[in-house]
């Protein structure tokens, strides 16, 4: 993983803004945002919304976008989420 890049990136956030694959690892966001209902927050584009992801280290990323949304995201130990997949 090539820290301190900035690379476009479309962030999924059908359930809310929760988790991000970066290349192979496996990313979940620092605080988790949805609506509470499953969806992602007001202001937030659904299923996904674009915006840049910069790789501040080895296990951490920000994701930002035009509208001003930042969320930090921590690298996972394991391969891949086991939280279940939302409908």
């Amino acid at each position: 993983m090539n820290t301190g890049r900035t690379i476009p990136f479309d962030l999924y956030t059908h359930c809310g803004i929760k988790e991000a694959w970066i290349g192979s690892t496996y990313f979940e966001a620092e605080a988790p945002l949805f609506d509470g209902s499953g969806n992602p927050p007001e202001g937030w584009g659904n299923p996904f919304q674009r915006g840049t992801m910069t790789l501040a280290s080895e296990t951490e990323a920000v994701f930002t976008d035009d509208a001003g949304h930042e969320v930090r995201f921590r690298a996972q130990p394991r391969a891949s989420p086991s939280k279940p997949l939302c409908a």
